[in-house]
């Protein structure tokens, strides 16, 4: 496949907003992925690029939430090896069945996500009381199972990591956007190198788009520290919306 310059202002254009909605809320994916498309990559192809520059812009946001504290390593490292774990094998069934599949769980999915999303006035600012026990079921359980959605589908990974983290691991709104981002991060390396091994990754366009990835995520992240809920619900809210537009618009 031949670079073009067209190519290239359109994926640095679309993963730039992508990754700074990402770093805020989760959700990239709901606008990177149409933005390969729209840049003319195939779709599996689009899939493993997306990969490529979302998972070296990651490492701003993650950066930026290690630095303030804003992660739960306890919860934090098992979740990342069972993202591993999940997300490869959700790579390897993307390469075998078509992704409609998975579209038509996802639209019966997306109004129960929206209706919590709406009915909490705001995300934690503060943990909530929970059994640590309880607490690591729920967020590895999450971990596991959408880092195989992740590396199946991908779009809106992150925005629902964060309503499991703080709605059933009552996790406070920054430490469930730092462990979000870690975990999101290791699922993407994971599809990533699965994608390489299949050969499904155009190089130059995901290296050149991962430089506006890495500006989205830093500038997202630093928002979400300073502002919480504030900043989170409503992006949150949005990217449900991009989301479930993105799947009809698919679908029919």
């Amino acid at each position: 496949m031949q670079l073009t310059l067209p190519m290239v202002l359109i994926a640095c254009t679309g993963v730039f907003l992508a990754s700074f909605l990402d770093a805020i809320a989760g959700g990239g994916g709901i606008i990177s992925l149409p933005t390969y498309l729209m840049a003319g990559l195939p779709m599996h192809m689009a899939l493993g690029t997306n990969k490529l520059s979302a998972s070296l812009g990651s490492f701003a946001s993650v950066g930026r939430y290690v630095k303030n504290g804003c992660v739960n390593w306890r919860l934090a490292l098992p979740s990342i090896v069972l993202a591993l774990l999940g997300s490869t094998f959700g790579t390897r069934l993307q390469l075998a069945l078509h992704e409609k599949y998975l579209q038509y769980l996802l639209l019966a999915v997306l109004p129960v996500a929206a209706i919590v999303v709406l009915r909490q006035r705001s995300f934690r600012e503060e943990p909530g009381s929970i059994a640590p026990r309880r607490q690591a079921v729920f967020v590895l359980g999450a971990s596991l199972l959408i880092g195989a959605y992740d590396g199946f589908y991908g779009p809106g990974t992150g925005t629902f990591l964060l309503l499991a983290y703080t709605n059933l691991g009552r996790m406070d709104v920054r430490t469930a956007s730092g462990n979000v981002k870690l975990v999101n991060l290791a699922s993407g390396i994971g599809s990533l190198v699965t994608a390489l091994l299949y050969g499904k990754v155009f190089w130059v366009l995901g290296l050149i788009a991962s430089v506006s990835s890495f500006a989205g995520h830093f500038l997202g992240a630093g928002l979400t520290i300073r502002n919480g809920s504030k900043i989170v619900r409503p992006v949150v809210a949005a990217a449900l919306i991009l989301l479930s537009v993105k799947i009809l618009s698919d679908l029919f």
